[in-house]
């Protein structure tokens, strides 16, 4: 014989046991976890305000840096490199007495005058020269 078989739209009641002691514990739970939340609020609080301070003192920090900045230093480091600047200009001026110095020898041992072959484009003499390689 075939079985009978159920619908689908039964709807099979369970009973759920309604205890006082998972009421408890569901309870407790709760509390606990407002606490732990509670808690967690308190900590955030107090953490913006250490930081809202310490930025505070980065702020006021950097005012009195800016009021009082160290004018010794940069006047040291001008006239480093104005020194610099005439060491170049002495080298430029050294460079071209020794060119001159090379062709009077050339004419001396060749006799007559040497042509010179023609200079690539030299750079303005008022244009700042590259630095030299460090070594």
């Amino acid at each position: 014989m075939p079985k009978k078989r159920k619908s689908v739209f039964e709807i099979k009641e369970v009973s759920v046991p309604k205890s006082k002691s998972l009421e408890r514990q569901i309870l407790e739970n709760l509390v606990a976890l407002q606490k732990v939340h509670t808690d967690l609020a308190v900590k955030f609080d107090k953490l913006s305000k250490e930081i809202s301070s310490l930025l505070t003192l980065f702020e006021i920090t950097a005012q009195n840096f800016a009021k009082n900045l160290p004018t010794g230093e940069i006047e040291k480091d001008k006239e480093f490199l104005d020194k610099i600047d005439k060491l170049l200009d002495q080298n430029k001026t050294i460079a071209k007495g020794l060119t001159l110095m090379e062709d009077r020898m050339k004419e001396r041992v060749y006799g007559g005058t040497v042509q010179k072959e023609p200079e690539q484009t030299q750079p303005s003499l008022n244009a700042r020269p590259r630095p030299l390689p460090r070594f």
